[in-house]
C-alpha cells in the first residue's frame, strides 16, 4: 500500500473530523487526517467551547450529555487535560415573555432526559449571588461547564499520532474524484491522496465540499463574535445564559470571563471572520452586564469571530451520503462542542460495521435535486 493510500480519510480537522479519524484509527482502519490549516485552529479553535445543556436543540439532549461526560474524561479516553470543567448552568428571563419561552425550553429539554429545572429568583442568587436580582424566574442545570478550546489540538494531536493517523496539514482539498479503488483526494500544492471511504467534516465549508461529490446541500454560516475580559476577581461559579439564547457567560480560573451568545459580526466561509459589528459587540455586552453586574468592573480585553454551521432544519447531518459507496459527512450539530466527542465515535462506529447506539442523522433528507440549484 502507498504511503498516500489509506483505507480511511477524514476531511476537515475540527473537534468533529479528529473524533472521527481517532476512533476509526483505534477501530483498525489506515487514517489520514487533511486540513488546509492545522488541528482544531479552524473553526473549532476559535469558539467559547461551552459545555451546555440549556442551549443544546432538545433533540440533541442525549448526545450532549454523553458529550459532556467524554470531554470531563478527557484525561483516560484522549491522554490530555484539555481544560474541561464541570460547572452549573443557568438560563435566566428578565420579561414575561422570556420567562414562557425559559419554561417551554426547560420542559422540553427536560423530556429529553437534562436535569433542569425552573428555580425563583431567591433560589438562583442562593446558588449564584452575582446574578440580577431583577430576574423573574432562571433555569437551573448541575450539567454544564466548559472547554479550553485551544488546548484542544494538542491533545488530538498527540492521540492521533499514537493511534498511527497520518496528518496531512497545511494543504487545502481541491476536490475529490470517484475511482474504483474509492476516492482521489486533489489537494492543492501537494500529491493527491487515495482512500478507500472519506468522512467530509468540513463544518461551515460543507457546503462546497458535498458539491465535490455532487451532493447539494444548503449550509448556513454563523459569524459569532466573541468577547474576553481582562482578568477579575470571581464574580460567577456558573454558565450564565438568557432564555432567548442571545447569552453566554463564564468565568475562567484565571479570573477572565467569555462573553458569547451568538451575537453576529462580518464574514463568509471564503474569507472567514472578516469584522465585528459595533452595534452588536455593544448589546452583548449591555446583556452581559444586565445578567451579572458586577462585569461593570472589568474591560473587554480582546475581541474574535468563530464560525458556526447550520442546516435548513438546524439539525446535523451525520451518516452515509446517498448515492455513493463509503461517503459520509459529519456535521452542522448545534452547540456541536458539547456532543463532539460523542457524536464523532457514533459515526465511527457505524464506519466500522457496527451499529451505533444513538441514532445518526440521515443527510439525505436535506439533499436537493439539481434543478432546485439552478
Amino acid at each position: 500500500m502507498s504511503e498516500l493510500t489509506f483505507d480511511s480519510a477524514v476531511i476537515g480537522a475540527g473537534v468533529m473530523g479528529a473524533n472521527v479519524a481517532l476512533w476509526l484509527a483505534r477501530g483498525g482502519m489506515r487514517t489520514t487526517l487533511i486540513d488546509r490549516g492545522e488541528i482544531c485552529r479552524e473553526a473549532s479553535g476559535v469558539n467559547a467551547g461551552t459545555l451546555t445543556l440549556h442551549m443544546t436543540r432538545a433533540a440533541l439532549i442525549p448526545y450532549a450529555m454523553k458529550g459532556r461526560a467524554l470531554w470531563l474524561s478527557s484525561q483516560a479516553w484522549l491522554g490530555a487535560d484539555v481544560g474541561a470543567r464541570s460547572a452549573s448552568g443557568f438560563s435566566l428571563a428578565f420579561t414575561e415573555a422570556e420567562e414562557e419561552m425559559l419554561v417551554k425550553r426547560a420542559e422540553a429539554r427536560s423530556a429529553m432526559g437534562a436535569p433542569i429545572r425552573i428555580v425563583t429568583p431567591a433560589e438562583a442568587r442562593a446558588i449564584e449571588p452575582g446574578i440580577n436580582p431583577t430576574i423573574r424566574a432562571a433555569a437551573f442545570c448541575a450539567l454544564d461547564g466548559h472547554v479550553t478550546a485551544y488546548l484542544t489540538g494538542r491533545g488530538y494531536r498527540a492521540a492521533l499520532l499514537q493511534a498511527g493517523v497520518a496528518l496531512h496539514e497545511g494543504h487545502g482539498v481541491e476536490g475529490i474524484g470517484v475511482s474504483d479503488a474509492g476516492y482521489v483526494i486533489r489537494r492543492c500544492g501537494a500529491a493527491p491522496i487515495h482512500a478507500r471511504r472519506i468522512v467530509l467534516a468540513g463544518g461551515v465549508w460543507l457546503e462546497t465540499m458535498l458539491a465535490w461529490l455532487g451532493q447539494h446541500v444548503s449550509v448556513r454560516c454563523l459569524i459569532n463574535q466573541l468577547i474576553v475580559t481582562e482578568r477579575m476577581r470571581p464574580v460567577m461559579r456558573s454558565v450564565v445564559g438568557i432564555a432567548n439564547g442571545l447569552l453566554s457567560l463564564k468565568q475562567f480560573e484565571n479570573g477572565t470571563v467569555l462573553i458569547g451568545g451568538g451575537w453576529q459580526g462580518k464574514g463568509d466561509p471564503i474569507r472567514g471572520g472578516i469584522e465585528p459589528i459595533p452595534d452588536n459587540l455593544i448589546g452583548n455586552i449591555q446583556l452581559a452586564r444586565h445578567a451579572i453586574p458586577a462585569l461593570g468592573e472589568t474591560r473587554v480585553l480582546r475581541i474574535w469571530l468563530g464560525l458556526e454551521s447550520e442546516t435548513e432544519d438546524a439539525m446535523p447531518m451525520v451518516g452515509p451520503l446517498p448515492g455513493l459507496t463509503e461517503a459520509y459527512v459529519i456535521g452542522c450539530v448545534h452547540s456541536g462542542y458539547t456532543s463532539a466527542p460523542y457524536i464523532g465515535r457514533l459515526l465511527a462506529e457505524r464506519i466500522l460495521g457496527r451499529e451505533p447506539e444513538q441514532p445518526l442523522f440521515d443527510p439525505a433528507r436535506l439533499m436537493k435535486p439539481r434543478q432546485e440549484q439552478a
